[in-house]
């Protein structure tokens, strides 16, 4: 789906899609960016991004890798289990262990590289996926430095509910499942345009669907594997499964949380930055919505990102 990418590849950068499975013998398909001057006789330095959640490789992990890469670093750019062109069934499953996993799958894959150092392996999460690389380096040791973008973290999303309003809400999904069953296949319905980007934003949206819309609905960040949702019982496993419970066992690897000053999630990265431990660091871009975070190179910090993954890596 070359003509989908929502950036332009780099004169400078290869882009080669590549296939491995994960521990769950789900297949991951990813594109792997290097420097077209890379001498692979030599080792570099990695880095593993995943997707906004409902979002996919070609969209905000492909601007990263496009601009990292350039950088000297050897980039790997996935779609999580069940969505995009990875495998898994049924499809449009959300999984918070699974997809931290990927995370670590990812690790596995640039570790099978001989240009990559194993010692040098570090992860960048967007939106949702912040939540599941922060769980993912809990867990696993050879990440060695993250990053979250305008960090979603979606298993509190039901912390400001009371217990009513929750129980209300596990009580539909859970009879879901009785249709599901009967089906022999789970309920979902796609959010964004299938075929084609809207030419303007729908006059009968309002409040945060709008910036949603601004990116996967038009013409700036719409694919057609992005359809930003998931089956209807997929939020069942985060009313049990906390990304951060373990956030402060990082350290003493490091964690940079990127926000911007006027993004609605900015509050996800404060939360996030108080229960990490030493070395972390909050850093606020002037201007920068949510979704800027995704693909405008004017406000993502690429020069913040180099800095710190190479004293990461040190």
């Amino acid at each position: 789906m070359e003509e989908y990418y929502i950036f332009e590849l780099n004169d400078t950068v290869e882009r080669t899609a590549v296939r491995y499975k994960n521990r769950y013998g789900i297949e991951l398909s990813a594109d792997l960016y290097t420097s077209k001057e890379l001498d692979k006789t030599q080792t570099y330095p990695a880095i593993v991004i995943g997707p906004p959640y409902g979002g996919v490789k070609e969209q905000g992990p492909g601007v990263y890798a496009n601009q990292l890469a350039q950088r000297g670093f050897v980039v790997l750019a996935f779609d999580p289990s069940y969505n995009g062109e990875s495998g898994g069934e049924p499809r449009h499953i959300s999984s918070p262990e699974i997809f931290s996993e990927d995370f670590s799958a990812g690790v596995d894959y640039l570790g099978s590289l001989d240009y990559v150092n194993r010692e040098q392996i570090g992860v960048i999460g967007i939106c949702g996926s912040g939540g599941f690389a922060l769980s993912a380096a809990a867990m696993d040791t050879r990440i060695k430095a993250v990053v979250t973008a305008a960090m979603y973290d979606i298993s509190a999303m039901g912390n400001t509910m009371d217990t009513e309003s929750r129980n209300t809400i596990i009580k539909s999904m859970s009879e879901q499942r009785w249709q599901d069953f009967e089906n022999g296949q789970p309920a979902y319905k796609r959010n964004y345009p299938l075929e084609n980007p809207l030419d303007k934003l729908p006059e009968d949206i309002s409040g945060l669907d709008v910036e949603w819309w601004t990116f996967y609905g038009l013409k700036r960040g719409w694919h057609p594997n992005a359809g930003g949702s998931f089956t209807d019982t997929s939020m069942l496993p985060f009313a049990n499964y906390s990304l951060l419970n373990h956030i402060d066992s990082i350290s003493p690897r490091p964690i940079m949380f990127i926000t911007g000053d006027i993004a609605h999630s900015k509050a996800f990265s404060e939360t996030a930055y108080e229960a990490a431990a030493e070395p972390k660091e909050l850093y606020v871009v002037p201007g920068a919505m949510h979704i800027d975070l995704y693909d405008d190179t004017s406000k993502i910090p690429f020069d913040k990102l180099e800095t710190f993954f190479k004293d990461a890596f040190q």
